[in-house]
């Protein structure tokens, strides 16, 4: 038997895999930070409800991601600390993040998460850290299709432009 067979569980982590490890940790870290900060700027009661979504889906992936790393010695990146909750109505006009905004961010990051997703998958050789990273990307599609869903139905998204002249055959 070769050292990549048997439980993936067993096997060791290459560095490519503690790197996307360690990195998709770091960056749930932030977003959190971020979106608690998007959460206190957002005024559409539907954008709140994604942001907590979207929340809660990295606090989910970095309960695995911490797991894995403390299970192989690895030590954690720095987080920062969350933010408090603010009224919307004590952060100055010129200062705040309109909903738009916050959904358009939303929406690149979420872009962003697939491919770092889809680059972890495709790079792992321990079919555990695979399928953990397919099941993130499922989330993150999800979460991805809820954005869209909002963005044409508040009339935030701002299209490319559009082929509508179809050449005569």
């Amino acid at each position: 038997m070769g050292i990549l067979t048997g439980n993936p569980k067993d096997e060791p982590l290459h560095y490519g895999e503690i790197f996307s490890i360690w990195s998709s940790l770091a960056a749930d870290y932030g977003m959190i930070a971020g979106y608690q900060t998007f959460y206190n700027h957002a005024g559409d009661e539907d954008l709140k409800k994604v942001v907590e979504d979207i929340i809660d889906v990295c606090k989910e992936e970095i309960k695995q991601l911490e797991k894995i790393l403390k299970v192989n010695g690895i030590g954690l990146p720095p987080a920062p600390p969350e933010r408090p909750v603010a009224r919307l109505e004590d952060i100055p006009p010129g200062a705040k993040f309109n909903d738009p905004e916050i959904s358009a961010a939303l929406s690149l990051d979420i872009a962003a998460g697939l491919v770092a997703c889809s680059q972890a998958m495709g790079t792992s050789t321990r079919e555990d850290v695979a399928l953990m990273y397919g099941q993130f990307h499922t989330a993150k599609a999800l979460l991805g299709a809820k954005l869209l869903r909002l963005n044409k139905t508040k009339g935030w998204l701002v299209p490319p432009p559009l082929h509508l002249n179809y050449p005569k055959k």
